[in-house]
């Protein structure tokens, strides 16, 4: 190389790293939320396109599939700490689909799926949090909650089911909440999954007009989309004051259901890999048991 002339890359010839998609990703703490700045249709870090990015999916999938077996290995020897994945989103956004095609490919024996619907009786005469720590995972295990707590921050404030000065106190109680479950192992993964107003109008008439998919479409659908604008704002609010270091908030952007995948596979993989768990060592003499083994006709 000539004297004097730089490296490509700068100083030194480093490469300067991609950013992580959760850095991409990632709503930063106690700034306002805008989502009509959030492109539904936006494919930020992904894949060049859909046939590339189920390609690249289906790679992580294995990935993660290492990974989680490692961390339910860990589990069972003591390690105390899991995952709880908390998908968010209006209807059509893929809340679903994301456990299909992304938590399908796990060992089921350790994940612990919950979709939460409508407060029972019996949950009501409890506090709002109740029905959700009865949910949690446990060591080892990856969550999944299709809708969460959130409900009694977001349906609670477009209904108006509870008075304003309770909901209010709601945001802190999830977040001491969430930070309580950072400090007992658990790393929360919080995705609101982000789609367009016109693309919910596609899926929601692909419902109706495929009876497979009756099973899907409920009347409440038209009544929520009426509530549009009002979910939206209470999306934004929960974003801003929920997005913490200890459970912070990504917009993944969901109009493409090939980049959803691929974004809610590449964030749990950047956070099973920052958790590095290993297989367990053996408590017992390997050689002498092989040898054993050996022996017996």
């Amino acid at each position: 190389m000539a004297k004097g002339k730089k490296k490509q890359g700068g100083e030194g010839g480093a490469k300067k790293a991609a950013p992580a998609l959760s850095e991409l990703l990632r709503v930063p703490g106690g700034e306002r939320v805008d989502l009509s700045a959030h492109d539904p249709a936006a494919t930020p870090a992904g894949p060049k396109d859909k046939a590339s990015g189920v390609a690249a999916s289906a790679e992580l999938g294995v990935r993660l599939a290492g990974l989680q077996e490692r961390l339910w290995a860990a589990g069972s020897a003591g390690d105390r700490r899991r995952v709880l994945l908390i998908l968010q989103g209006m209807d059509t956004s893929g809340k679903g689909g994301t456990v299909k095609h992304v938590i399908g490919q796990f060992n089921p024996s350790g994940c612990r799926i919950k979709g939460f619907k409508a407060p029972t009786p019996e949950e009501l005469n409890h506090p709002f949090l109740w029905r959700v720590v009865k949910a949690l995972p446990e060591p080892g295990e990856i969550g999944i909650f299709d809708r969460s707590q959130y409900e009694d921050v977001l349906v609670a404030r477009v209904r108006e089911l509870v008075p304003r000065a309770s909901l209010g106190r709601r945001y802190g109680q999830i977040n001491r909440f969430e930070k309580t479950l950072a400090e007992d192992g658990v790393t929360v993964v919080k995705c609101f999954l982000h789609i367009s107003y016109e693309q919910q109008k596609r899926r929601l008439l692909e419902r109706l007009d495929n009876p497979d998919k009756y099973w899907k479409f409920s009347p409440g659908d038209i009544e929520d989309r009426a509530l549009w604008p009002a979910y939206q704002e209470a999306y934004e609010i929960a974003l801003e004051r929920c997005s913490t270091d200890a459970a912070p908030w990504f917009v993944i952007p969901a109009d493409r259901k090939w980049y959803r995948n691929w974004a809610v596979s590449k964030l749990l993989l950047e956070h099973l890999e920052a958790l590095d768990p290993q297989y367990p060592k053996a408590e017992f003499d390997v050689a002498e048991c092989r040898r054993r083994l050996l022996a017996m006709d």
